[in-house]
């Protein structure tokens, strides 16, 4: 015969509000706060409506972190969330427990119930996420609620509780401070992003990602918007397409529309651009627009011209540059010494260098050496994809030697392991892999090393070598 255990406390006072949502004001007012978590996730998980719009009123944090709890979007109890919330703003004067200050709605990862009811110590991300928000440019303002969310627009319609979020937000326009660091676009009509953007503040958002095919001319209407965004950190631009029948004025137009929102951004450190061909010949009017350092720049498959690279290559704002990504920019009929003068202005920063499938000859090669062999951080390097000699490869590993904090080496299969048409040749490949591997060990000691052919033209599949060769599966 086995002891029931007695009910706690805990259960005992949820079963007590869930039952009955008429005791829960008396109820709330003498519940230790430490219970409220628990409670509030039962409440929610069974869609006792009544209970939740009392316990938001109640809530004795200065943070309600909903977004963790909305994984099944249950529309009717976000609801009940909203019309407490209305409760709540409609006093005057608040009682003195009640101290909620902020609606999380990001769907983020941490525990943040275990870490507000102290059941567990908050990780050091879980703080870094709660900072982040604490230090919002326009937090101790007049607004008595802040709302954070990250903006993920996708397949053309808003997720149901942010649309329903969005209409009650229009009707209380200086109530709320509707704060968004990150945004995301995968596909929507602008006229929709921009209604959205019209409800948030614009100097909150610090990562912006256009990850969808715009035409030149609706990147310039939502550009404005970006100029707002004057903690912005990071852009990313994907697949920005130039109409041909934009006359080159016009182009010429909208290039500097886009390029002088920069003056305005203080903090932008990452730029990232994939497919982007607008800015061929005027990368310039973007580099003089730069306020602060870069840490990043990731241009790959753009058109860039030689007076581009050469313009990047004197920009002060790249000097403290930490990541240089220019795959797929063809380079072979390119002076070097702009990409060496490059290199040697950021030789104490750069800890990654990406040249990947650039077209670069042994000639080429040979004039940047000198300048790669002094970036002393640089901790990744790729280089394949381009046709270079056995002897060039060998040189390019001999300048490597005093790169002590490489862990990560991308290197092509030497121009010797293709025949006259073009095509690998097996065992010869394996062979100058071997052989390179074993100049490059005499050296010094590598940390991972990777010789890889051009892609196959049927599977697009790389061979490499790294200790054996590998094979494609065509």
């Amino acid at each position: 015969m086995s002891l029931q255990s007695p009910p706690r406390l805990l259960e005992l006072a949820e079963q007590s509000l869930l039952r009955d949502g008429a005791l829960a004001i008396p109820t709330l007012e003498e519940l230790p706060r430490e219970l409220f978590p628990s409670l509030f996730i039962e409440a929610f998980t069974r869609r006792c409506c009544e209970t939740l719009k009392t316990m938001v009123q109640a809530w004795p944090f200065t943070r309600l972190p909903l977004g963790s709890l909305m994984k099944s979007r249950p529309l009717e109890t976000f609801g009940a969330v909203l019309e407490g919330l209305d409760a709540l703003l409609a006093q005057k004067v608040r009682p003195r427990r009640w101290k909620l200050q902020v609606l999380d709605l990001r769907d983020v990862d941490e525990n943040f119930w275990g870490i507000w009811s102290g059941a567990s110590a908050p990780s050091p991300e879980a703080l870094s996420k709660r900072q982040t928000a604490e230090n919002c440019p326009r937090l101790g303002g007049q607004q008595p609620l802040m709302v954070i969310l990250d903006l993920c627009f996708k397949n053309g319609t808003l997720d149901e509780c942010l649309t329903r979020f969005l209409e009650w937000g229009k009707q209380r326009e200086g109530l709320l401070h509707v704060c968004c660091k990150e945004l995301q676009i995968f596909g929507m009509p602008i006229h929709s992003i921009i209604e959205v953007l019209n409800m948030v503040e614009l100097d909150c958002i610090r990562e912006v990602e256009v990850c969808c095919p715009w035409e030149l001319s609706i990147l310039i209407r939502f550009a404005p918007y970006l100029g707002q965004m004057r903690n912005l950190r990071k852009l990313v631009l994907f697949n920005i397409h130039v109409s041909a029948c934009i006359p080159p004025d016009k182009k010429e137009q909208f290039v500097t529309q886009f390029t002088s929102q920069f003056l305005k951004l203080d903090y932008f450190q990452k730029l990232y651009m994939h497919s982007v061909s607008f800015l061929e010949g005027h990368l310039d009017q973007l580099l003089r627009c730069l306020q602060a350092p870069l840490e990043t720049v990731v241009m790959t498959d753009c058109l860039l011209s030689e007076s581009d690279l050469k313009h990047l290559s004197w920009c002060p704002s790249i000097r403290q540059l930490k990541e240089l990504d220019l795959r797929g920019i063809t380079l072979t009929h390119f002076s070097p010494e702009p990409l060496a003068v490059l290199l040697e202005q950021v030789e104490a920063t750069l800890q990654t260098l990406d040249l990947e499938d650039c077209g670069i000859t042994d000639s080429q090669l040979s004039v940047i050496l000198p300048a790669l062999s002094r970036c002393s951080q640089l901790s990744t390097l790729s280089f394949c994809g381009n046709l270079i000699s056995v002897a060039a490869l060998e040189n390019l590993l001999r300048h490597t030697v005093g790169l002590s904090k490489l862990s990560l080496e991308l290197y092509p299969a030497p121009l010797e392991s293709y025949d006259a048409q073009g095509a690998l040749c097996w065992g010869r490949f394996a062979q100058l892999g071997a052989e390179l591997m074993k100049t490059l060990r005499d050296l010094r000691q590598p940390k991972t090393v990777v010789f890889s052919t051009v892609p196959c033209p049927r599977c697009g599949i790389r061979a490499s070598y790294d200790l054996e060769p590998s094979h494609c599966l065509c």
